[in-house]
């Protein structure tokens, strides 16, 4: 897996660039391939970050993670 920096995750947020990336317990997924996601926003959620904290109040677990493959690490 590649290092990612947060800058570069930034900008993969379905507005600047086609990709839709979000990281999560320091793995980067790009979640371009779900429906849930289009123009990087899934509820009040944003594309392009780290959603580690938000995960907490989300009314689903981890457990959604498991159908994406990560690309990378969140450095």
């Amino acid at each position: 897996m590649i290092a990612i920096s947060k800058s570069q995750l930034a900008l993969r947020n379905g507005q600047d660039k086609p990709e839709i990336w979000i990281a999560f317990q320091g793995k980067v997924y790009d979640l371009a391939s779900s429906r849930l996601w289009r123009s990087g926003r899934h509820y009040e959620h944003w594309a392009g970050q780290d959603l580690t904290e938000e995960l907490k109040s989300a009314p689903h677990t981890a457990n959604v993670f498991d159908k994406f493959e990560p690309i990378g690490y969140l450095k």
